[in-house]
């Protein structure tokens, strides 16, 4: 029987165990395998935490339906009926942009309609077929390209809000291709982002017509789909379905290393287990501390990606008090508007069961690569400066029912400017270590979908190797 170790209890440890043993019980391979996660609970950063008739997300509050991962997922579970779509006006979203609320325009039409953006910056969106070829063998910022393709106004308008609430990074330190390989493709396969989605809008029209269906070039798009419980509830039906038999929380790994009649012994501050597969779904700086001992180069390159700090306040208020619609998911704020928070979602807009009946929730979020010493305000200076902030947005005066500060130092990994580098440094020198595995959204996507994309490569590389095909 061959044993299998899984270090890292959030939502790619657990789909990966999940789907390592799925894939091994269907080709016949009895397995071993154990789960290990630090904390006394399982679930990383997707945690519903119900207080006073509200449920706050201490992280991400869903998935988009768009991409099929995680909903096959949820199919193979057994739990579609309990998925949750976010209500119908969630599509509409904000920027806050010279003292007002702009709706991000759907269409052509209605972007050219839109007090946005100046026009000069849309005169100089027009000229976006005519944009220079990026420089050849250069891993761009995001910076960098908005301001070659698009101007210095949709940039800050547009594109760093963007980052913001998807990374809560820096454009002038991320990597187009680590962050958005899809737009780098369509600039290296078409020329520019207008002639791709002409395109393949014409590609899709007439694809269509013979009965496929074709990606469009505006992103992935989708509806956010989450549970009635919360995001939690996902991982908590996983955990339940592997069973404590398998899941061992509370167990803080401290190393691995190569074993004696094993590949792998994997040491935590308790004991020790041997394994033939390793695969490590904790943080990348996490993973550094753990494969230290048996790999410094390894663990030297893992410590080069880094996290930004988030700070998440969860605000409720009677709906009564508030005299703004809250018809949306939510806003963005451009860095020179000079604010205190990155944006607010309208999180019991978004979701039924998040607030009681009567009130709101609005959930803020504070910090990000551009601000992270905002990490550091205390409890009482956060909450002001949120309200201010509240107050100069969306009008609000009175002071809140209901307040909850989640604090993550450590919040989301940061794809900065030769990413695409360290990790091909990392498969390479991985190479050595045959069944030892990295996966989680330090590398190839943060996102929900994308942490169970990376989960169902590293099952399926798991299983190949333990049974040798």
């Amino acid at each position: 029987m061959k044993k299998a170790v899984i270090i890292g209890g959030g939502i790619s440890g657990l789909a990966t165990a999940y789907l390592l043993r799925e894939k091994a019980a269907a080709r016949g391979l009895h397995l071993d395998m154990t789960l290990l996660e630090k904390e006394r609970r399982t679930g990383g950063k997707m945690w519903s935490i119900k207080d006073e008739g509200y449920l706050c997300e201490w992280g991400p509050n869903g998935f988009l339906d768009s991409k099929p991962q995680t909903l096959e997922l949820c199919a193979q579970l057994g739990i579609s009926d309990l998925l949750l779509r976010s209500n119908d006006d969630a599509r509409k979203r904000f920027i806050f942009s010279g003292g007002m609320l702009h709706r991000l325009p759907e269409n052509g039409v209605k972007f050219f309609m839109s007090k946005l953006i100046s026009w000069p910056g849309k005169l100089r969106l027009a000229m976006e077929p005519f944009a220079p070829a990026p420089p050849p063998g250069v891993d761009e910022t995001l910076a960098a390209f908005g301001r070659r393709r698009l101007g210095k106004e949709a940039l800050q308008k547009l594109i760093a809000p963007m980052v913001s609430g998807i990374f809560a990074g820096d454009p002038e330190t991320m990597s187009l291709k680590s962050c958005f390989p899809r737009i780098a493709e369509l600039e290296r396969d078409y020329g520019g982002l207008v002639m791709a989605m002409l395109r393949l809008a014409r590609k899709k029209r007439r694809e269509r017509a013979e009965g496929k269906v074709v990606s469009s070039a505006a992103g992935p798009g989708g509806v956010l789909t989450s549970f009635r419980e919360g995001i939690q509830q996902l991982t908590d039906l996983i955990a339940a379905r592997l069973g404590c038999e398998t899941v061992c929380t509370g167990q803080s790994v401290t190393s691995v290393r190569t074993g004696e009649s094993v590949p792998y012994r994997v040491t935590t501050e308790t004991g020790e287990f041997d394994a033939d597969l390793v695969i490590i779904a904790a943080p990348s700086y996490a993973a550094a501390d753990i494969l230290h001992e048996l790999d410094q180069e390894v663990a030297s390159v893992l410590t080069e990606i880094p996290s930004a700090p988030m700070t998440v306040v969860c605000f409720g208020y009677e709906r009564d008090d508030i005299v703004h619609d809250l018809i949306g998911f939510g806003y963005l704020i451009p860095r020179e508007e000079g604010m205190n928070i990155l944006g607010t979602l309208w999180d019991s807009s978004i979701f039924e069961n998040r607030a009681p009946d009567g009130y709101i929730l609005l959930r803020s979020m504070m910090g990000g690569a551009c601000f992270p010493e905002y990490g550091q305000l205390p409890d009482e200076e956060v909450v002001r400066r949120v309200r201010d902030d509240l107050k100069t947005t969306m009008g609000i005066t009175g002071a809140p029912a209901f307040i909850r500060i989640f604090r993550h130092e450590k919040a989301i990994p940061q794809y900065t400017v030769g990413h695409g580098g360290r990790l091909r440094a990392i498969d390479e020198k991985l190479q050595s270590h045959p069944g030892l595995l990295l996966t989680g959204n330090s590398y190839r996507g943060v996102g929900l979908n994308d942490c169970v994309a990376a989960a169902v490569r590293a099952a399926e590389q798991g299983v190949a190797y333990l049974t040798g095909r």
